[in-house]
């Protein structure tokens, strides 16, 4: 790394205070709101001030489109997969959470599966992926995939020569497939650079609400970066097929790869927006024999706030 180490540093600190602000950002469900009142004290150029307000804006603008997305999957039986795959740290979680965080978890849902059992390992390698595909009027996001074996099980050895040609032999009639039957894939792939990912990772080992998210397979992959490089070239370059091309989205700047990916997706489906019925609220009902019992003292909560 050429980095002076008190950049080096700054970029953590800078990681770390962001990191919080997003758990906010979370949080904020009113547009009206602005964001930069609900914010700790510490200082904001007046240019991180703007950018930040148009971060929001967009980002709650791109969620309104989703939820008028979300109605068109609904309404005509769409079925979509989306694939996000990347190096450790690369901003696939980020983004995910944004996609899902305003729309009905029944219809988009987040397949993020752990590593295989045994029972898995002897079954086709595709078949745990299966039974997370969407029925109609679904949306299945897989934070991480069947891409795995193209990666992190080729550059650690987690799988044969054999087992990882036949992967090349098998993926892109697999994804044809799935295209045949009806479900659209997207597939993105979040790039960053070697530096940036060495100050998120130095910014995890120093917040200790995100020393969780640092396993020691991300410590190792690290380690072998330019092994993870070749593996991801081989596979854009061995899977970029037609019917489920690969999109690359440059994660530098988590907050613009978010609104980027987010808007990039929106332009992959041809959505209109869904006339809902009008809802009115039934008049609530009373009756004269109905006494609501007291709740037992023992089972309430204190109220400890």
């Amino acid at each position: 790394m050429n980095s002076h180490p008190q950049e080096v540093q700054q970029r953590v600190q800078r990681d770390i205070a962001d990191s919080y602000d997003e758990e906010l950002e979370l949080e904020l469900d009113d547009r009206d709101l602005d964001p930069d009142t609900l914010l700790p004290a510490h200082a904001r150029s007046a240019q991180e001030k703007e950018d930040r307000r148009l971060y929001f804006r967009e980002l709650f603008r791109l969620q309104a489109e989703l939820v008028k997305l979300q109605d068109w999957v609904v309404h005509t039986g769409h079925k979509v997969v989306i694939l996000f795959e990347g190096r450790d740290a690369a901003g696939k979680g980020g983004v995910i959470k944004r996609i899902v965080q305003r729309l009905n978890p029944r219809v988009a849902r987040v397949a993020a599966l752990p590593a295989p059992s045994d029972r898995e390992r002897s079954q086709w390698y595709f078949q745990r992926y299966v039974c997370h595909l969407p029925a109609a009027g679904e949306i299945v996001l897989f934070d991480r995939s069947w891409y795995n074996r193209a990666g992190v099980e080729r550059v650690m050895g987690f799988c044969t020569d054999e087992q990882y040609e036949e992967f090349f032999q098998t993926v892109p009639e697999f994804e044809r497939m799935l295209a045949r039957s009806g479900i659209q894939l997207i597939k993105y792939w979040f790039s960053i650079s070697d530096e940036e990912q060495n100050a998120r990772f130095l910014s995890r080992i120093h917040d200790p609400l995100k020393q969780w998210k640092l396993s020691p397979m991300d410590l190792e992959s690290r380690r072998r970066w330019e092994e993870y490089t070749k593996a991801k070239e081989i596979m854009l370059e061995r899977t970029h097929i037609p019917e489920a091309k690969w999109w690359v989205v440059q994660g530098i700047d988590k907050k613009k790869a978010r609104l980027n990916c987010i808007h990039h997706l929106l332009q992959q489906m041809p959505y209109v927006e869904v006339e809902r019925t009008e809802i009115a609220l039934p008049e609530r009902e009373y009756h004269e024999d109905y006494v609501r019992r007291p709740v037992p003292q023992e089972i309430i909560v204190p109220d400890v706030y």
